[in-house]
């Protein structure tokens, strides 16, 4: 059974399922329709004996997915409509499945990967980066916060990187992604004989072991690695104990590099980066269903705020870059304004097998 739209298609290719996120004029952009067909597929997929393992792509050139479709959810949080939120849930309720698929599941994360994309890529069990990967975590700059699944793998990168890439939003490329262990291999050239290789490949008892293998003979040598000489001043910042004790630390600091990061840090919504921090730190607790769990509660209160559609209209709809924060300063966050974004919703809570 086929679950495609024209959003979202789905191919047998020999031992492969393949599935291309195919609105390419927006980088890929996830919809309700396409987490939903998604999902629905994968369920069949994981019981399809001839399936041996899942690869994802995106259709295009410039991006293997960009994140949700933000300005749907700003004008259905503007108007009131139920969408959003049900996009979220069943966003979430996709990503859960990546992070439990029974099949090895194989992210060719070819061109833009930020939001949603990361989401439908970083808990799979293979992750290809290319030489047109471009990775991030950009949400505080738009009032939101790091979800689909940020919580959870953010915490678990070395050296405090996730939450240096959570509060800054800092772009990595191919040869940071995989030293900071986001992806697992670096495959230079022509994708078409990495997904060749895979869908002739045989399966046999030990589907991963096999992936491994084919991308393993297809990978090339890392390429430059650009904040490895950083990371040692990311620990000494990320580490502490908030987010404005991390912003002075960086500017005491006074080298170009940490200033640089303070700065752009005050560009995102204060409220997005204290939420965003402890979030960071509890989930390094959490595993990681409970973490999209958490991050629904979060959603649901960032779609009651002022700061998310603040950003989408500085940053995506008018584009001055000239968001007017609630608010507008670090410290005039109180901790009770936090609290309220991680209390429970009741009959509202997220429930993960639905639908």
């Amino acid at each position: 059974m086929t679950h495609q739209t024209d959003e979202v298609l789905f191919t047998r290719r020999g031992g492969i399922g393949l599935i291309t996120m195919n609105r390419p004029q927006a980088l890929n952009s996830l919809t309700l329709d396409m987490c939903l067909a998604m999902r629905a597929q994968l369920r069949d997929w994981a019981d399809d004996g001839n399936v041996g393992a899942v690869v994802i792509e995106g259709a295009g050139e410039k991006g293997f997915c960009a994140g949700g479709d933000i300005r749907a959810l700003h004008d259905s949080g503007k108007e009131g409509t139920p969408y959003a939120l049900e996009f979220y849930a069943n966003e979430y309720r996709l990503n859960n499945l990546i992070a439990h698929y029974p099949k090895p599941y194989v992210a060719l994360m070819d061109g833009i990967t930020m939001g949603g994309g990361v989401g439908v890529s970083v808990h799979g069990s293979h992750r290809v980066l290319t030489d047109r990967t471009v990775f991030a975590m950009p949400e505080t700059g738009i009032g939101l916060i790091p979800d689909v699944g940020g919580s959870y793998f953010l915490p678990r990168l070395p050296d405090e990187a996730g939450m240096f890439l959570g509060l800054t939003g800092e772009r990595l490329k191919a040869g940071d992604a995989l030293d900071l262990q986001v992806g697992t291999h670096y495959v230079p050239g022509d994708l078409e004989t990495v997904k060749e290789a895979l869908a002739t490949a045989d399966y046999g008892n030990d589907p991963r072991r096999t992936v491994t293998a084919v991308l393993d003979a297809h990978a090339g040598a890392v390429p430059d690695v650009r904040l490895r000489v950083h990371r040692p001043a990311i620990v000494r910042h990320f580490a502490r104990e908030s987010v404005e004790a991390i912003v002075q630390s960086l500017q005491n600091d006074g080298g170009d590099w940490a200033v640089a990061q303070a700065e752009a840090m005050r560009t995102k919504s204060p409220i997005s980066m204290k939420v965003a921090f402890r979030q960071i730190r509890e989930g390094a607790r959490l595993d990681v269903s409970d973490c999209f769990r958490l991050e629904y509660r979060l959603v649901s209160r960032v779609m009651e705020g002022h700061d998310f559609y603040e950003g989408v209209r500085a940053v995506i709809i008018e584009k001055d870059n000239a968001p007017k924060w609630k608010p507008a300063k670090l410290e005039d966050v109180s901790d009770a304004e936090v609290d309220a974004y991680f209390a429970p919703l009741g009959p509202r809570e997220l429930d993960l097998e639905a639908g």
